[in-house]
């Protein structure tokens, strides 16, 4: 078992003695052409022994010119199959098979006046964008010049990279439903006269009442309401999660947590911080040091977005979680009995907004399609037919909401004050979480809250005009504290409006589970003084509190499946048998449930039980369970623990001895094309190494809900930032920094991330120029 205490901490000094970093001579700089495009004056950019480039630029606009250019340079596929995705340009490289999915990304791009857009953001962010956007076209001129350079990728596939726009940002809004699939599953309950079975499966927190709004025929209501988004996965994806998995994964979310100097051993505030995303693909981060006169900031960006999101300035540290606003609602539209181009709306009818496109195919003829638009959004479903066509309100899609320039504004504040203007322009829920070099922290939730006329957002409304939008509001509108007196404040998606918060202001019912927020609130309080190592032992911490709460309700008597599960602490460790067993058990116990409480009518509706609710019925059973529900507890659990016994023997064998949760629970990384033969020899899979915990862990490594017993997401990034003493702080960025194999920084962190080892976050221009350079890279400036 890991020493959860025994991590990779120390000073600068220290970390410079690893073997890999004693030589302090610099590589070669690469050569580079006369001159780059776009950049207004030359830049250097030092690549560090993990694989983080270091870019030092003389302006800010040229700093994030660099991370276009280093972005592009690591995972110029990646990102560019992301943008042909958004700019439903895929047909065209990849066949036939596409054309539909391209349709539906037009149909989500924005109707506005771009232009428009883009004059609503601050003139010095937008220079940043349009430098970020000059940065990656800089590199594709590169390897389209050179086309040795180019990714394997291109060549297996016989594609070239897309050129990027600044325009993108605002055109792109992302082809999402958001939760409007959970409206569509709470109005087919309710056609069944089963409403109250949707609380087996997602409980309202905050508590509410679900209601039936006036004049929604739910008995009309299908997934056919939803089509042009259940289209399912890429034709070249190498699996389509199912409908039970997508929701199993809604079960993780993110941690964060901020300590006072007065909680710290070091006098100083910690900010520790690790996004849980999905895993088994391309790594969702990128690593990246952005300085400048005027700018220091490094730590972990999305691919193909300018910024950082997670990490730290010279001034600040900042990390988020995911909060929860309910941005979407499916709205049912009447269309006009003899012309399907108009819809009911406010006492008459109105015309759809209305636009054809012709989408390029790759070896075939062009493929055509009609986008439709009503005053509520892009209509995702239209069957004249019936009468009925479907229309998607998302925040995503409302003017200033492209949440593009977000991150550069963040990274351009210079303290808690100047957030708040940057705040503006964030439309995404998000917990923020800061702590400063003055000794301050503080927590905001940001993003944009739809104003509904009438309704709360839980099922689809008519869309006649009675329950429009009326507009938005920001960040102002959300809570926030700073410097709590409790000396730490710490989210995990759990529901954290304060005491008292108005009903009518309820941004959403579907916050999680409390269980990683309780388990990392009792750690911060028993801690009167908090370390770095505290830090990167909670990130890892397995201790699991359903667990806990099943083992309190084992029946009496022997067996070997009793007697392995009451020796165990209930901690998710990888090399645990018990952790198996309960694992094993915990997945019984959710089907043999349903199937006990749910009708066989509504069991394709209800295809998962809420932790919480399976804990409740084990502990407190009720006549769901029939006339006498003791006994059919006893008799359920029984042979949950028997089917679960016999499951672990025959996958791991009739030893128990050998049992390991980690044998099941294993991490593999596949490209996303893996499908193709010739892309799954270009990239192996990266394997091997198994994970403890699971999706109610502070460690959350959570499961598909398919046959297998993979981790499927978790914290693929980790930071621990030590405020001040910048060099002392920490990161992990999984597999790695590269997306080509033939690179050392490929999946050079898959077996520290696997072994839980947290690596040096350097900063410092001293402690980065004492390691070795894996590459020192000189852009010249543009010719004038």
């Amino acid at each position: 078992m890991i020493d959860r205490r025994s991590f990779l901490l120390g000073s600068a000094a220290t970390l410079a003695l690893a073997p890999a970093c004693r030589a302090r001579t610099q590589a070669a700089p690469a050569p580079r052409p006369t001159a780059t495009p776009g950049l207004s004056a030359p830049i250097e950019i030092v690549d560090d022994v993990y694989g983080v480039p270091h870019i030092r630029a003389s302006s800010i606009p040229d700093a994030f010119f660099g991370q276009g250019y280093v972005v592009a340079r690591d995972r110029l596929f990646q990102i560019d199959l992301a943008h042909r995705r958004e700019l439903g340009r895929l047909a065209e490289a990849f066949g036939a098979g596409f054309a539909p999915h391209d349709a539906t990304a037009r149909l989500f791009h924005y109707r506005g006046d771009l232009d428009a857009e883009l004059a609503r953001i601050p003139a010095e962010i937008l220079a940043c964008a349009r430098a970020y956007v000059a940065g990656i076209n800089a590199r594709i001129a590169e390897v389209t010049a050179d086309p040795a350079l180019l990714p394997p990728e291109y060549a297996i596939l016989g594609v070239t990279p897309v050129r990027w726009d600044v325009r993108d940002f605002v055109r792109a809004r992302g082809a999402s439903a958001g939760n409007t699939d959970d409206e569509l599953r709470r109005a087919q309950l309710a056609a069944l006269g089963l409403l109250e079975l949707d609380a087996i499966m997602a409980p309202l927190r905050p508590a509410g009442v679900l209601r039936v709004p006036e004049g929604l025929d739910v008995a009309a209501v299908s997934d056919d309401d939803l089509s042009a988004l259940n289209l399912g996965g890429l034709p070249f994806r190498p699996d389509t999660p199912t409908r039970g998995e997508r929701l199993d994964a809604a079960n993780a979310g993110s941690n964060a947590w901020t300590i006072a100097p007065s909680r710290s051993v070091t006098g100083r505030a910690i900010l520790a911080n690790d996004p849980h995303l999905g895993l088994g693909g391309f790594g969702p981060r990128h690593v990246a040091h952005l300085s400048a006169p005027g700018l220091d900031v490094i730590g972990g960006g999305a691919p193909g977005l300018p910024g950082i999101m997670q990490g730290h300035t010279d001034r600040f540290a900042f990390g988020r979680t995911n909060f929860h606003i309910d941005q979407e609602d499916l709205f049912v539209l009447e269309l006009h009995p003899s012309d399907p181009e108009r819809y009911r709306h406010a006492g008459g009818w109105k015309a759809f907004d209305t636009r054809a496109v012709v989408i390029p195919v790759k070896g075939a003829a062009p493929h055509r399609a009609t986008l439709r638009h009503s005053v509520h959004g892009p209509v995702v479903s239209h069957d004249p037919a019936k009468r009925r066509a479907t229309a998607l309100a998302s925040i995503a899609m409302q003017p200033g909401a492209s949440g593009a320039f977000a991150m550069i504004a963040i990274n351009l504040a210079r303290d808690w004050q100047g957030l708040k203007e940057a705040f503006r322009l964030h439309p995404s829920p998000t917990n923020f979480h800061y702590a400063d070099v003055a000794g301050n922290h503080g927590w905001q939730v940001i993003g944009f809250v739809p104003q509904r006329r009438r309704g709360d957002g839980l099922l689809p409304v008519p869309g006649d005009g009675r329950y429009d939008w009326t507009g938005y509001r920001d960040y102002r509108a959300l809570p926030s504290v700073y410097n709590p007196p409790a000396g730490w404040f710490a989210s995990a998606n759990q529901d954290n409006l304060p005491a008292g918060w108005p009903r009518d202001r309820i941004p959403a019912h579907s916050f999680r589970d409390p269980y990683r927020y309780e388990r990392i609130a009792a750690v911060l309080a028993a801690q009167p003084r908090h370390t770095l190592a505290d830090s990167v032992a909670l990130q890892h911490d397995t201790l699991s509190a359903p667990a806990k709460q099943l083992l309190a309700l084992l029946p009496a008597g022997s067996s070997p499946a009793l007697a392995l599960l009451r020796g165990w602490d209930a901690r998710v460790e990888g090399d645990s048998a018990a952790a198996a067993l309960f694992e094993i058990l915990w997945r019984e116990l959710g089907q043999r449930l349903l199937a006990a409480i749910v009708p066989a009518r509504a069991r394709h509706l209800v295809t998962e039980i809420a932790p919480s609710v399976l804990l409740d019925l084990l502990a407190r059973p009720d006549r769901r369970l029939g006339a006498t529900p003791v006994a059919a507890r006893d008799a359920l659990l029984a042979a949950a623990l028997a089917s679960a016994w016999s499951r672990a023997g025959m996958m791991m064998g009739p030893d128990p001895a050998t049992w390991r949760w980690d044998r099941l629970h294993q991490v593999t990384i596949r490209h996303p094309l893996s499908r193709i033969p010739a892309i799954a020899a270009a990239f192996p899979p990266i394997e091997g190494g198994g994970s403890g915990g699971d999706g109610y862990t502070v460690m959350a490594r959570w499961l598909g809900d398919g046959p297998d017993w993979r981790t499927r997401g978790g914290a693929s990034y980790l930071q621990v930032i030590d405020v001040g003493e910048w060099d002392r702080s920490l990161m992990l960025n999984l597999p790695g920094q590269a997306g080509a194999p033939t690179s050392p920084h490929y999946r050079d962190q898959y077996a520290p991330w696997i072994a839980g080892r947290m690596l040096p976050m350097l900063f410092g221009r001293a402690a980065i120029d004492a390691q070795v350079a894996t590459r020192r890279t000189l852009l010249p400036a543009a010719a004038r």
